[in-house]
């Protein structure tokens, strides 16, 4: 038992070999206000995020939260499916989240719906990179709260 454990444990840091091993183990940024309550955030790699309240030239925080969900997720399916021998020709998800109304105002809830095609795609190799994404590598996730709700569903087309 132990043994098949091991073994397990083995196949797993095998799955995602190569860019979960790239991480930068601190990250660092800047946010700085331009004017009234519009932030330019920019991260130690020099990417730039556009934050505004008013929703006129960029996004909210809670927004860019559930996109880095769906692109943790989206990753980690990706890649776990193509350490399975799929082919993935396509790949989309759509993702929404429900906030709770009163302040603090945090998710309650996120839905991901995923439309994949490719060669060697099944429901089974599909659940299991799910399900390894949520469980084990999602970093996104596991910085959130244990209470959230997260649904994924997919459609291989």
């Amino acid at each position: 038992m132990q043994e098949a454990k091991q073994k397990n444990e083995q196949n797993s840091k095998a799955e995602l070999k190569g860019y979960k091993e790239k991480i930068l183990p601190v990250n660092k940024g800047r946010l700085t206000l331009e004017r009234d309550l519009y932030f330019i955030g920019m991260t130690q790699r020099g990417y730039e995020v556009e934050y505004d309240v008013k929703y006129e030239e960029g996004c909210s925080p809670t927004e860019t939260l559930l996109m880095s969900l769906a692109g943790c997720l989206s990753i980690d399916v990706v890649h776990i499916l193509r350490k399975m021998r799929c082919e993935v020709n396509h790949y989309e998800v759509e993702f929404d989240g429900v906030r709770k109304p009163d302040p603090p105002q945090y998710y309650k809830s996120f839905d991901f719906m995923i439309h994949i095609s490719g060669e060697g795609i099944t429901p089974k190799k599909i659940d299991r990179a799910i399900a390894l994404s949520q469980n084990k590598y999602c970093s996104v996730y596991h910085s959130l709260r244990s209470d959230i709700e997260v649904g994924v569903k997919y459609s291989i087309e």
